[in-house]
């Protein structure tokens, strides 16, 4: 994998892309896509062999409210509204361990009802025809995670001394991978389709935001990258893996530590080239949370959009944040991708953080978007909907702008100009 060095620091000479008037009249008119896995060829996504660029969400909370028939609604209202605005894949748990509506009680003991709901989210997604990525730990404590492993180990009998024994102990290795076998081979009750087999599921995430901070040098976790990536691809070739990452640069790429967007953040442990040369893995994530308008800001946009080959999870800050040039902050990030794209590079799409129905607001953690209580927002998220979808219905891959798609999007940029 070679991620390259081009830079796209130069984010306020991309207005090219910028604009509130889509001019896209025919994109209604386009081929909907098939329900099929989607697969990467060269440095890209695609589903039989036409690309697919991604606009997506996260909403991480979705099997704890299908459990819960008071609140199931809200599932299938957030993927109605996510759907409407164009936005084609979520990002959300499929874990929770030991806490409250626990789909893992304890290692390998499940609570039958919270997988249905589980089941629910697959089928309500595959039913608005939005793919999911599903996460398959959590490095923090939220929702059980690493430190829930650990409490089991110790419950055990075994010696643990630190959260990060979850990458390095035998027996807490052998949970997760017992968790994983799990999951991958569940036999969805509404759909009647397993996991493993479901095209609906776009890729699986080995966990949410790992650090090892027990081993600056990377290795501890290098080693359980390795060993879990090929261990799911053994189960499941025919889905995509990612690690989940943040995206910080480490030991291997000295030369780039600086544009880490502090010091810390190369010292947890975490390696972003090495990790994704490992065996196994298919793409790339950054997550990236806004700090309000200051130069820190822009440069973690630049951070992340510049110095990932293959960018795929952006995390936003509030949803009408102002970018130091004027620009909302959403603009500016699709705008990068959109540059990306058209010149055929490899950011593969972006992910808000994070999409919610009304009625949830005891849930925001400060960053929650409500599509019908944001106008401006979702009027940005659909205009970058609607521009994805022509680059998608291009008639094939090896069509490489032949055919008209090229005029009709590039007569849509100028309209946006002028």
């Amino acid at each position: 994998m070679d991620f390259g060095s081009n830079s796209f620091d130069e984010v306020d000479d991309l207005s090219l892309f910028s604009g509130t008037n889509d001019g896209v009249d025919e994109v209604s008119e386009m081929k909907d896509e098939s329900w099929e896995m989607v697969q990467k060829k060269g440095n890209q996504f695609v589903i039989n062999d036409q690309p697919f660029y991604v606009n997506g969400f996260n909403t991480y909370w979705l099997m704890v409210f299908a459990a819960d028939q008071s609140t199931r609604g809200k599932v299938s209202e957030v993927f109605k509204e996510a759907s409407s605005a164009g936005l084609t894949v979520c990002r959300t748990w499929a874990f929770n361990d030991g806490q409250w509506r626990a789909l893992q009680k304890s290692p390998s003991v499940y609570d039958e009802d919270v997988f249905k709901a589980l089941d629910f989210v697959v089928s309500e997604a595959r039913k608005y025809k939005i793919r999911l990525i599903l996460s398959l730990v959590n490095n923090w404590d939220a929702y059980g995670g690493k430190p829930q492993y650990v409490k089991w180990g110790k419950a055990a009998g075994l010696n643990l001394t630190s959260d990060d024994d979850f990458f390095s102990h035998p027996t807490l290795r052998s949970y997760y991978k017992a968790h994983v076998k799990t999951v991958l081979n569940r036999l969805n009750t509404v759909t009647n389709i397993t996991y493993k087999d479901d095209p609906t599921i776009f890729a699986w995430e080995l966990i949410n935001e790992p650090r090892c901070t027990s081993d600056p040098s990377g290795d501890m976790l290098q080693s359980w990258i390795q060993e879990m990536a090929v261990y799911v691809k053994s189960m499941d070739p025919k889905h995509l893996v990612e690690i989940g990452t943040e995206g910080f640069y480490g030991p291997s790429t000295p030369n780039k530590v600086q544009i880490n967007p502090n010091t810390y953040a190369q010292q947890v442990g975490t390696d972003f080239i090495r990790n994704h040369q490992v065996l196994g893995v298919d793409f790339a994530s950054v997550h990236i949370y806004a700090d309000s308008c200051s130069h820190r800001g822009r440069r973690k946009i630049s951070w992340n959009a510049s110095s990932v080959f293959r960018i795929w999870s952006i995390y936003k800050g509030p949803p009408d944040t102002i970018h130091h040039s004027g620009t909302p902050l959403s603009e500016t990030v699709y705008d990068t991708l959109l540059n990306s794209t058209k010149k055929g590079g490899s950011g593969g799409g972006s992910l808000l953080w994070q999409l919610f129905p009304q009625g949830t607001d005891y849930m925001d953690d400060g960053y929650a978007i409500v599509l019908s209580q944001s106008p401006s927002t979702s009027k940005i998220i659909s205009l970058h909907s609607k521009r994805l979808a022509i680059f998608n219905s291009k008639c094939a891959w090896k069509c490489r702008w032949g055919c008209r798609k090229k005029n009709q999007f590039e007569t849509s940029l100028d309209h946006d100009e002028l």
